[in-house]
């Protein structure tokens, strides 16, 4: 065998069996896509107007403090997405005036009779709402990367939509009620002075809320709220988090529990919250409902806590993914929520399986049929395209989709019109009167710039489809992408070798075309 030789086929024998190698058992290496393994397609809406409103609350709080520091006897208030601010004493309101521009250069402010507005600019309230879908799409995501969903489709579909496609989940509902959860995590604290009877029953103390506490009864799995008089202020949320685990190691409550890890700020603020609030309770609150609240009996540093309560292991292991992943700046709510059953899947698999066998076997037979011995080498080449085919897909991790099968039989049939056009230029380069040596070589040479040119201008195509079309418009850009290198690979190189291996053993004076 010549030098020549011996190099392109180890590389043909190398390609064959790395793809074997990957795409061996195929039902365990390829990720199959939601139209082909069933699942779940979620649309969410990203309630970006709350988005506004708790920014003009965090605003509102933050003016408060500065009024206070700055000694400014002022009322302030929120009327909607506005602050309004009414000074006491009526030389304030200058000194207000110069405060707010300073501390809050973004927000317009006007003023009339006594009265002093803050608004937010248009530009302000649309970054707002802008950031809070992008920040809910990464929180999904890094929520649904900790769930464990191998190749999900997250990605945002409107201004305020979020297009949520699981393939393969079983437990539905608790895939929903992660995804769906708020959490967010507060620290308050209860005020142990106030009076919660009168509370009840509606008179409210200034400043505070009230919140409950969910018991499960362990006698008679009945659940019971129990009610808590809390300070309104929020003195630390769930930002400082840097880790959180299910721990079993509860002290003297029941396991699991949750351990708290803070990052180095919240570290500094929850040690100074505890200090300043020694002998009184702390209540961690999740979404509203608290989970423990307890004493502070000294102050604690360390950037440690733990969060206690009538946790089951899932539901335990589920508020640790959210507090990982972080809290949803707004709350989502399920548009659209359809489940693809396993049953249509398998339907689809074979019904796409079924459509690529058929139409390899007529190609296959029309080659054999038409181009004779040289149709078998096609027919070989074929057979490495789609084996190369499925081993990228499995090397890569890509996920086959109903469109991405379409994909590979529209890649079996640019692979044989490759080796047609190979063909087609070689029965002419005969008939001219070439040697079949000669004719091969020219045969291929001129085929190859239209072959080349066909597939660059579809594999650019086939890369435009893939970056800004949608889940199944992927699936058909990869598999097409894939197939169009690998038919360059096997109808321009392997068939050419194999013609070239033919000619060398013996001068023939004629081919089987």
């Amino acid at each position: 065998m010549q030098k020549g030789f011996r190099w392109k086929l180890i590389l043909i024998l190398v390609v064959l069996s790395v793809s074997i190698w990957y795409a061996h058992p195929l039902e365990k290496t390829i990720n199959l896509g939601l139209d082909l393994q069933g699942g779940m397609h979620l649309v969410l809406g990203v309630d970006t107007e709350k988005a506004v409103e708790s920014t003009v609350s965090r605003n509102l709080s933050d003016i408060k403090e500065v009024l206070v520091q700055k000694n400014i006897q002022a009322e302030a208030v929120k009327e909607g997405n506005r602050i309004v601010i009414k000074a006491n004493v009526k030389e304030d309101e200058k000194k207000i005036k110069d405060t707010i521009g300073n501390e809050y250069p973004s927000l317009d402010v006007k003023a009339s009779d006594n009265r002093i507005e803050l608004s937010m600019t248009n530009k302000e309230i649309n970054n707002i709402k802008e950031h809070a879908v992008l920040q809910a799409l990464e929180t999904i995501r890094n929520r649904i990367d900790e769930f464990g969903v191998a190749e999900p489709t997250i990605q945002k579909q409107s201004e305020s939509q979020i297009l949520v496609q699981l393939p393969g989940i079983k437990d539905i509902e608790r895939a929903k009620k992660l995804i769906g959860k708020t959490a967010l995590l507060e620290f308050k604290i209860v005020d142990d002075e106030g009076d919660l009877n009168k509370a009840l029953k509606g008179e409210m103390p200034q400043g505070d809320i009230i919140a409950y506490e969910k018991k499960i009864d362990k006698e008679s799995g009945k659940a019971e709220r129990i009610p808590f008089l809390l300070k309104d202020k929020t003195l630390m949320t769930g930002d400082g988090i840097s880790n959180a685990q299910v721990s079993f190691n509860c002290g003297d409550k029941t396991p699991p529990c949750i351990a708290l890890t803070f990052n180095p700020q919240g570290a500094r603020l929850f040690e100074r919250v505890t200090s300043e609030n020694v002998n009184k309770r702390l209540a961690i609150v999740l979404d509203g409902n608290i989970h423990s609240a307890p004493m502070i009996n000294e102050k604690i540093s360390g950037g440690r806590a733990l969060i206690t309560g009538s946790f089951s292991d899932t539901e335990a292991m589920d508020v640790a993914i959210v507090l990982r992943a972080g809290a949803l700046p707004a709350p989502v709510q399920i548009l659209e929520d359809r489940t693809v059953g396993p049953s249509l899947g398998n339907d689809s698999i074979k019904k796409g399986v079924s459509s690529a066998i058929i139409g390899g076997i007529l190609v296959v037979i029309f080659m054999v049929i038409y181009y004779k011995l040289s149709g078998i080498i096609a027919n070989v080449a074929l057979a490495l395209n789609i084996v190369i085919l499925l081993g990228a897909l499995a090397g890569l991790g890509a996920t086959l989709t109903l469109p991405g099968i379409a994909g590979i039989i529209l890649t079996i049939g640019m692979a044989v019109d490759a080796n047609v056009l190979i063909y087609e230029r070689i029965r002419e380069e005969m008939r001219n009167g070439r040697t079949p040596r000669s004719a091969v070589d020219m045969g291929f040479s001129k085929a190859f710039i239209t072959i080349f040119d066909s597939n660059l201008t579809t594999l650019i195509t086939a890369v435009v489809l893939y970056l800004f079309g949608t889940g199944p418009v992927k699936g058909f850009a990869v598999t097409l992408t894939i197939g169009i290198i690998a038919s360059m690979f096997t109808a321009v190189f392997v068939s050419r070798f194999i013609f070239d291996l033919i000619l060398s053993r013996k001068e023939l004076k004629k081919i089987s075309i």
